[in-house]
């Protein structure tokens, strides 16, 4: 089966409820809970968008965007960054980056799924034009 959505997120409760609320949405889902293993599930599960924690463990989430976006089979893939509130410079940072959308923690779930949808929205278009 496909995966729609790779998660990067090492708190167990956030990825927990990310994952329930993502695929109660009809979406498959795939997780890692640390930076390093993040490239690698991507080359391996093909999603659609990449769903990251910026405080990563091994390998931050502005280390891993680094690497995806100097990829050539990763550099397209839509990231939707998650930042903790207050946190305008990690903002700035992902977006210098090549983040595509963020979401501040904490979020609501509707806010999650809705930034999602317009990633693979986005994706589709381009994709179809």
């Amino acid at each position: 089966m496909a995966t729609d959505i790779l998660i990067a997120e090492d708190e167990p409760s956030i990825l927990e409820a990310l994952s329930f609320v993502l695929q109660r949405a009809g979406w498959t889902v795939h997780s890692v809970t640390d930076g390093s293993a993040v490239v690698d599930a991507i080359l391996m599960t093909r999603p659609r968008i990449l769903v990251l924690d910026v405080m990563l463990p091994k390998l931050s989430g502005f280390d891993v965007l680094k690497q995806i976006r100097t990829n050539r089979q990763t550099q397209d893939l839509p990231v939707l960054v998650l930042t903790a509130k207050g946190q305008q410079q990690d903002r700035r940072i992902a977006e210098e980056l090549g983040a595509d959308m963020f979401v501040t923690k904490p979020y609501s779930n509707t806010d999650v799924v809705d930034a999602v949808r317009r990633l693979l929205d986005v994706k589709s278009a381009i994709a179809g034009s």
